[in-house]
C-alpha cells in the first residue's frame, strides 16, 4: 500500500532477539559483558598507544584509531539495544532511527576501511622494511585514516538518503535489534529496486574492493615470507593470522547481511550476522590484535607499575 501524503510512521517497534520474557535477562546480561569487555580493550588500547613511548609507530597509530572507531561503532547499537530488552517500550522514533542507520554506517564503513589499511601496513612492512618509515610514517597514516572517514560518510549520507525517500505505512515493526537496512527496505511500502541498485553497484565494489585488497595484499605476504627463514616466518604469519581471522569474520557477517537479496532476507538469519560484526567483532578487535602482542603486554605491565608506584 502507498502513502498518500508521505510517511505515516512516526516511530519503529524494535522486535529485538526474543519475544519471550524469560529470555530477556540472557540477552541482557551477554550484551552487557560483550559491550563492557569491548570498551574497557579498546579504550586500553588508546591509552597504552598514546602513553608509552615504544609503541608510537604507524601500526600502533592505526591500532589506535580502530579502537575509536570499535568503541563508537558498539556504541551507537547496543545501549540503546541493552535498555530495549529490559524494557516494556521497545519503540524508537522515525528520525533518530535514520540517525542511528547513519552513525552505524558510517562507522562500520570506517572500520571496513581502516582493517584493509592495516593490511597495507603489513604488506610495507613485511615486503619493503627499509621503506617502511617513509611510506608509512604518522603524516601518511593521517591522511589514509581521514580519507577513511570522508569516504564511509559520503557513502552514509547517500543510503540514509536513499532511505528517506521511500515511504512507510501500516506495520511498524522492524525485524531487527536496530535499526539495519535490510529491515528498513523490508518493512517500506515503496519500490526499494533503486536502494537495491545502489546496494549492489556502489555498496559492493565499496565493501569488497577492500576486501580485494586484503586479499592480494597477503597474497604478495605469503610469496615474500616463503624467502625468509623459519623463524622469520613464524613472525611474520603471527602477526597476520589474527587480522585474517577477523577479517574473515567480518566480512562473512556484512556478506551474509547485506549482499542478499531483500526478498531472500530472514530476520533470523539478520540477527546472527548482526551480533558478528555489532558485538563480536569490535569487541575481539584489541584482544586478538593487540593484547597477544608482547610490546603491548610489556606496556601494559609499565602501566600498571606506574600506577600501583603512585598510589604505594
Amino acid at each position: 500500500m502507498e502513502c498518500e501524503n508521505g510517511t505515516d510512521i512516526v516511530e519503529f517497534v524494535l522486535v529485538g532477539f526474543s519475544s519471550q520474557p524469560e529470555q530477556q535477562p540472557f540477552f541482557f546480561v551477554a550484551c552487557l559483558l560483550m559491550y563492557v569487555a569491548g570498551l574497557l580493550g579498546n579504550i586500553m588500547m588508546f591509552i597504552l598507544i598514546s602513553v608509552d613511548a615504544h609503541l608510537q609507530t604507524p601500526m600502533y597509530f592505526l591500532l589506535r584509531s580502530l579502537s575509536i572507531v570499535d568503541v563508537a561503532f558498539l556504541t551507537v547499537t547496543v545501549p540503546q539495544m541493552m535498555v530495549h530488552i529490559m524494557s516494556s517500550s521497545k519503540t524508537i522514533p522515525f528520525h533518530s532511527c535514520m540517525a542511528q542507520f547513519f552513525f552505524f554506517y558510517m562507522f562500520g564503513v570506517t572500520d571496513i576501511f581502516m582493517v584493509s589499511v592495516m593490511a597495507l601496513d603489513r604488506y610495507v612492512a613485511i615486503c619493503d622494511p627499509l621503506h617502511y618509515a617513509t611510506l608509512m610514517n604518522q603524516k601518511v597514516c593521517g591522511h589514509l585514516v581521514a580519507g577513511c572517514w570522508i569516504v564511509a560518510t559520503f557513502h552514509s549520507m547517500l543510503h540514509a538518503g536513499l532511505l528517506l525517500r521511500l515511504r512507510y505505512c501500516g506495520d511498524n515493526h522492524l525485524s531487527h535489534f536496530f535499526c539495519d537496512h535490510q529491515p528498513l527496505l523490508q518493512l517500506s511500502s515503496s519500490d526499494t529496486s533503486i536502494n537495491e541498485v545502489f546496494i549492489f553497484f556502489e555498496g559492493v565494489p565499496l565493501i569488497l574492493g577492500p576486501f580485494a585488497f586484503i586479499v592480494i595484499t597477503y597474497v604478495r605476504i605469503a610469496a615474500a615470507v616463503r624467502k625468509f627463514s623459519a623463524s622469520g616466518r613464524r613472525k611474520a604469519f603471527s602477526t597476520c593470522s589474527s587480522h585474517l581471522t577477523m577479517v574473515g569474520l567480518f566480512y562473512c557477517a556484512i556478506t551474509g547481511a547485506y549482499f542478499l537479496p531483500t526478498s531472500n532476507y530472514s530476520s533470523q538469519r539478520g540477527t546472527v550476522f548482526a551480533i558478528m560484526y555489532t558485538l563480536i567483532t569490535p569487541m575481539s578487535n584489541p584482544y586478538i590484535y593487540s593484547l597477544r602482542n608482547k610490546d603491548v603486554q610489556k606496556a601494559l605491565r609499565n602501566l600498571l607499575g606506574r600506577v600501583s608506584f603512585s598510589h604505594s
